[in-house]
């Protein structure tokens, strides 16, 4: 049973969840040879603020 969470940096739109699940289960399927009922996909979008990249977060303008 594959559980996958994906954790991103900002938003993503309900369709773009989606596709993105889509695309994950069918690899994992065709790649793995794992159920695609038995994938599980969790999505956590952080707020740019709550995300640093090599000392400086997302969200702080330059």
């Amino acid at each position: 049973m594959p559980y996958v969470h994906l954790r991103v940096a900002g938003t993503l739109s309900q369709d773009q969840k989606a596709q993105i699940a889509e695309e994950i289960t069918d690899t994992l399927s065709r790649v793995a040879n794992k159920s695609k009922s038995y994938t599980y996909i969790t999505f956590e979008e952080v707020p740019h603020e709550n995300w640093a990249i090599g000392g400086t977060l997302l969200g702080k303008k330059v």
